[in-house]
């Protein structure tokens, strides 16, 4: 693909995106408007929305690339999603709606006291911040080894533009435009998935019919797995963890959660939550359904797959092997993706920071200073994994950002299925502990057990901090 096509691209998506926030019902600038878009985002926006910003460019690039390895198990974790939104939309909203506070937080804060309310939200800003900045790095990266490597561009110019372009767009009034910008980057990133499954189609010589019976037939179509009990793939442990990944990283997350807040009624919020969570299965089956198609298409050509299962997606469309129609699909679809996860993320991130840590919600002028230092800091992060320049260190922090949500899980689940109080000093202690333990678990059932933990972790995590409360009075 012509690199000037490229930038042309980015530049033209960009200025799509700065547009719709200018729009005249974007434009107030007060915190109000912000934190919570004033209450009246439309729920049908919302719920297209959250669809986009839930599947970052990681899941763009790594869904279709799990194929070759799990078949189609990673539909037993989806299917737990569904059922954990469904907890989400009729446990987690009302009490978010009956404590009526722009941070999700606010309830660590009446139930247990202020620090547990700045030890939530403390943790949350951490996995969020380094979980936003990974996910940006594998798009940033992409852009920078296929495109701008060739110009002579260093990396940091690179981050430091696409971070700017994200600050740029949101600055204004945060959710209240970021609702519709996600609107319209779901679109863009849905159309492009559909239009590659169809180019590709199209280059094998097949139609629809024979699409289907090539990916249904193909031996990495599995839905399930009953029988192996020791796998990490287990229908059990896979559905399990799906339940409680919904409930943490959407029910549990200021970034998502915030989005349903600027919804005006609580009915309207679970209408949301349920069409996101039913979009949420088909979605994440055609990506999956992709990535057959990829396999397939490479064994009929000849062509070698990449050791790296995400590298897969990105190396067919960069290197022209399905046409240069979908090298493009690819770009927006890999820009929709990033672009959508990372403006929310440094909304919530900026909203987290002013009403849970500092305490000031009405300060427009302090936002507008967190909203920048939230912009820089994710940029540091991203040039320290350039620094190293080891995938390793990437893999290390999602490790990280996956231990600092169990803290989250125990304290929420203590405060809702208990009415006991806790020593509110002691609560910081318990959640910076609770996670040492679990890594201590891995290495310990690692090394001498032949047992690596997978998402069930983020279950013993939560029971931990849960257990932690109890007994410290």
């Amino acid at each position: 693909m012509n690199p000037l096509v490229t930038v042309g691209l980015l530049v033209a998506y960009f200025a799509l995106l700065y547009a719709i926030s200018l729009l005249p019902q974007n434009r107030q600038q007060d915190n109000n408007g912000f934190f919570l878009g004033n209450r009246r985002s439309p729920w049908w926006v919302v719920a297209i929305g959250m669809v986009g910003a839930s599947l970052s460019g990681v899941t763009f690039v790594s869904v279709p690339g799990m194929v070759r390895d799990n078949g189609f198990l990673y539909i037993q974790t989806v299917l737990g999603f569904f059922v954990g939104y469904l907890l989400i939309a009729n446990i987690l909203l009302p009490l978010y709606y009956r404590i009526g506070e722009p941070s999700i937080y606010a309830f660590l804060g009446k139930r247990f006291g202020p620090r547990s309310r700045k030890t939530g939200s403390s943790f949350f800003f951490l996995s969020k911040i380094i979980g936003a900045a990974a996910r940006l790095y594998v798009v940033v990266i992409i852009l920078q080894t296929f495109l701008f490597d060739d110009w002579n561009i260093p990396f940091p110019v690179t981050a430091a533009t696409i971070i700017l372009m994200i600050w740029l767009y949101t600055r204004r009034s945060g959710i209240k435009t970021i609702v519709w910008t996600d609107l319209f980057q779901t679109i863009c990133l849905l159309t492009a998935m559909v239009l590659i499954i169809v180019q590709l189609a199209k280059s094998m010589g097949m139609g629809m019919g024979d699409t289907w019976r090539t990916i249904a037939s193909d031996s990495h179509f599995k839905l399930f797995e009953w029988h192996d009990w020791g796998s990490k793939q287990h229908f059990v442990k896979q559905f399990l963890s799906g339940i409680f990944i919904a409930l943490v990283m959407t029910g549990l997350d200021q970034d998502m959660m915030q989005k349903n807040l600027s919804i005006n009624s609580l009915k309207d919020a679970k209408r949301n939550i349920y069409t996101y969570g039913f979009t949420f299965l088909p979605v994440n089956f055609l990506f999956l359904c992709l990535g057959t198609l990829l396999i397939v298409f490479a064994q009929s050509k000849g062509y070698v797959l990449p050791q790296a299962s995400d590298d897969i997606l990105p190396t067919f469309a960069a290197k022209g092997f399905l046409g240069p129609l979908v090298t493009l699909f690819f770009m927006i679809g890999i820009i929709s993706a990033s672009f959508s996860s990372a403006d929310s993320a440094m909304t919530a991130l900026t909203t987290s920071f002013c009403v849970d840590l500092l305490e000031k919600k009405d300060d427009v002028r302090l936002r507008r200073r967190v909203h920048i230092g939230v912009a820089v800091a994710m940029l540091l992060i991203l040039l320290v994994i350039r620094a190293v320049n080891n995938t390793s260190l990437l893999d290390a922090i999602y490790v990280i950002a996956g231990y600092t949500y169990g803290p989250l899980l125990g304290l929420f689940a203590f405060g809702l299925l208990t009415k006991r109080p806790v020593n509110d000093r002691a609560v910081p202690f318990v959640a910076i502990v609770s996670p040492l333990i679990c890594a201590l678990l891995q290495y310990l059932s690692t090394t001498y057990l032949n047992y690596s933990f997978g998402y069930e972790l983020l279950m013993i995590n939560g029971l931990i901090t849960f257990t932690g409360l109890l007994l410290w009075k």
